[in-house]
């Protein structure tokens, strides 16, 4: 493959970073496009097994190693980031299952991309003679190794980005250009730690799928809930708690996240704080959680319906049912006398014309209950 020549002078990086800020982007940085100082780590990671049912991050490793793969020429990579939450705390009572402060807006997926569409249209209308590609989880990229490049935070101990000030309730976008790009972090200088002795995400998740900076994601509740398309492990049934959709355990136990007047600084970006429309039934105003019964009675109009706009979309109606069905396993039994929803599990399990993944989900449900 060939690349630029990097003897190239590099022009500054303001005016791009004021077209980033123009579009709303939280922070903005740029990274050098070049090969990943994590590649060992990958390697080692995936021999593990730790991606757990993600077997689609396999296929590109190659690329995750070096992020010129992407792009033939690439020189320079814009980071940006959007604050979605300020981690307030959740008021979700009993019976509900919470969702991931992520995915309780409108998706980010698209409300990043066609932003970072607009500033690659104003990139290339100033430097015709080079390109830009934006990536919002559209390419197997380390978004959060480049943006650490990039000097917009540093990887905590949970894996995530912890920028200054901000915390880690940020969602990372970038745009590989061939366009040679001051870095807005001094090259050599090693990555802080912002973590210290700190162990408090670790302690606090349920599953112990959290290392120092490494995740197994076979334990890890976003993958259980999120990514895994077949059953999940009973032994794992009752750390999931009452989580749907995703998991923010690691970053609301997070010192840097806390409810500060410094960390409230830059502001949670418009299309977060508003749920996905239209309004449906068995879900809370703010998108934070939806009813288990009326879930466990969806079929495919009513999901649809649940997940226009939403990041959510990415599980499909018999995942959302399972998962469903094992928070609804972890509802306090004097809230169960009070529900239909050991009734809706028992019948589930006894339904031969349930889908067998669900069904099966109810049977460990009710066999761990001994009910």
């Amino acid at each position: 493959m060939s690349h630029c020549d990097r003897s190239m002078t590099p022009s500054p990086a303001d005016w791009v970073l004021d077209l980033c800020r123009a579009e709303g982007f939280a922070i903005a940085g740029v990274a050098p496009a070049e090969a990943s100082a994590r590649a060992a780590e990958q390697d080692a990671w995936f021999a593990d097994g730790r991606h757990g049912s993600m077997a689609w991050m396999e296929k590109h490793v190659a690329i995750r190693k070096d992020v010129r793969r992407i792009l033939d020429g690439a020189q320079s990579v814009i980071c940006v980031a959007d604050r979605y939450s300020l981690g307030e705390d959740d008021d979700v009572s009993a019976g509900w299952g919470r969702v991931a402060r992520y995915a309780r807006g409108r998706d980010y997926h698209v409300v990043m991309k066609r932003r970072l569409h607009s500033v690659c249209d104003a990139l290339a209308s100033r430097e015709t003679n080079h390109v830009f590609r934006a990536c919002v989880d559209s390419a197997p990229i380390h978004e959060r190794e480049l943006a650490e490049s990039a000097g917009l935070g540093s990887i905590g101990k949970h894996t995530l980005l912890i920028a200054p000030g901000t915390g880690s309730w940020i969602l990372l976008g970038a745009i590989v250009t061939t366009l040679p790009l001051e870095p807005t972090r001094p090259s050599g200088l090693p990555p802080d730690d912002p973590c210290g002795t700190c162990t408090r995400c670790i302690d606090a998740c349920p599953t112990d799928a959290i290392e120092p900076w490494s995740i197994d994601a076979s334990r890890c509740i976003s993958e259980v809930t999120i990514e895994r398309r077949g059953p999940v492990d009973p032994k794992l049934h009752p750390q999931v708690g009452d989580w749907l959709f995703g998991c923010d355990i690691c970053q609301e136990v997070c010192p840097h996240n806390a409810m500060t007047t410094r960390n409230q600084v830059i502001p949670v970006h418009e299309a977060y704080g508003s749920p996905p429309t239209p309004q449906v039934e068995g879900r809370t105003i703010d998108g934070a959680a939806f009813n288990l019964e009326t879930v466990l009675d969806w079929g495919s109009t009513e999901r649809s319906a649940a997940f226009t706009s939403s990041a959510m979309k990415r599980a499909n109606l018999e995942m959302m049912r399972r998962n469903a069905v094992i928070a609804a396993g972890n509802v306090p039994v004097q809230v169960q006398g009070g529900s239909n929803l050991a009734g809706k599990i028992a019948s589930i399990a006894s339904d031969s014309g349930e889908g067998e993944l669900v069904r099966s989900t109810a049977r460990d449900v009710v066999t761990r209950h001994g009910d």
